[in-house]
């Protein structure tokens, strides 16, 4: 689709005359722009499409995002000794914090954050380190928001029995004919059901406290400025009520991995401790004040909880006929759940040590 960037930006309200747009091709969702300005000392902005095909909800969304950046920037006037940023909002001219144009789509406005850059590949421990520092800060900001401010962007995200009812069906109806090729990860599977149950568990116990949570926790979503020192947390889109496990688990799946999320060679796949110990360091650092019992216990099970998920959904699609994720080939998502599943063997035989590093560190 054909964009008029300059008409979509004069519904925001800004007082710079744009200059030059500049489309951004990272990311998978939503489409991005960097708009420049003619005022020499001013960074910008950052214009996104929103893809409300995956976020349904897009004011309860951007409702979110305001409440949260709102309460990290009164946290971070307070706390004026901590070098972190937080993303500003720009309003439209209708006092909206999105706009929508005349097809219906949906557009947001952030001023950009200049001298920053981001890391795809956790290349150390002091990146790790550092990565940890700044999700738990984000989270122990946070911590005194009521979780039941927000909106589910994306209901049942992190749902186990959710992923597993759809699991299941999707085994019963064997649409692609593919179920006979996969019994030993379906076996994988069924062998750890129970176990993994224990985090559902203990939520619906309450047990395990809602908490505002960022959901989407890969190392590219934290801007590091000249000095590699971590500084703003980006992409909000999935900030909404989780456990703080399913934030500090993904972190370790994305950023400890020694492989690929799709590798074909598995013996290329273990976890790396040194980044998964850096980052632990660095996570409960700023969040241990925060953390219940029960919440530290399992910390370390979540890594596997969930790797887990995402290797249970990347075969309910293989199963499916590749109706979800991307693929580049026939077995791309078989190959992404062998990674996945490989990746619990090695927490699993390392689950001592995970744990002892956690307590280790609080």
């Amino acid at each position: 689709m054909e964009r008029n960037i300059k008409e979509i930006v004069s519904h925001f309200n800004i007082s710079e005359e744009c200059l030059a747009f500049e489309k951004n091709i990272t990311g998978h969702i939503n489409e991005s722009y960097f708009i420049s300005t003619k005022s020499a000392d001013h960074p910008g902005y950052f214009l996104q499409w929103i893809n409300n095909n995956i976020f349904m909800n897009v004011e309860g969304l951007m409702d979110n995002i305001c409440a949260v950046t709102g309460h990290l920037a009164s946290k971070l006037v307070e706390n004026k000794e901590l070098a972190f940023k937080v993303l500003e909002v720009i309003r439209s001219t209708d006092g909206k914090n999105f706009y929508r144009d005349p097809d219906g789509q949906y557009w947001r406005l952030y001023t950009f954050i200049s001298n920053a850059h981001g890391y795809n590949v956790v290349e150390n421990t002091e990146i790790a380190y550092e990565g940890g520092k700044a999700f738990g800060l984000f989270m122990s900001l946070l911590a005194d928001l009521s979780a039941n401010r927000l909106t589910d962007t994306i209901p049942d995200f992190h749902n186990l029995e959710k992923r597993l009812d759809k699991f299941n069906k999707s085994i019963a109806q064997d649409k692609a004919n593919r179920v006979k090729d996969v019994a030993s990860e379906i076996e994988f599977v069924k062998t750890r059901t129970e176990q993994m149950l224990t985090i559902p568990d203990l939520i619906k116990a309450g047990k395990l406290p809602l908490r505002i949570t960022h959901n989407d926790t890969k190392f590219n979503n934290i801007l590091f400025d000249s000095s590699d020192h971590a500084m703003c947390i980006v992409d909000l889109d999935t900030v909404m009520p989780g456990s703080i496990l399913f934030d500090f688990g993904d972190s370790i799946r994305t950023g400890a991995n020694m492989a690929n999320e799709d590798e074909k060679d598995l013996t290329k796949v273990d976890i790396n401790l040194p980044i998964y110990e850096a980052y632990t360091r660095g996570f409960l650092k700023n969040t241990r004040s925060t953390l219940n019992e029960v919440e530290i216990n399992n910390l370390a099970f979540s890594a596997r909880f969930m790797t887990f998920i995402i290797g249970l959904r990347f075969l309910t699609d293989f199963i499916d006929g590749d109706t979800y994720f991307r693929t580049s080939y026939p077995d791309h998502n078989l190959v992404r759940t062998k990674v996945q599943f490989r990746l619990i063997e090695a927490m699993e035989r390392n689950a001592d040590r995970m744990h002892e590093i956690v307590m280790q560190s609080i």
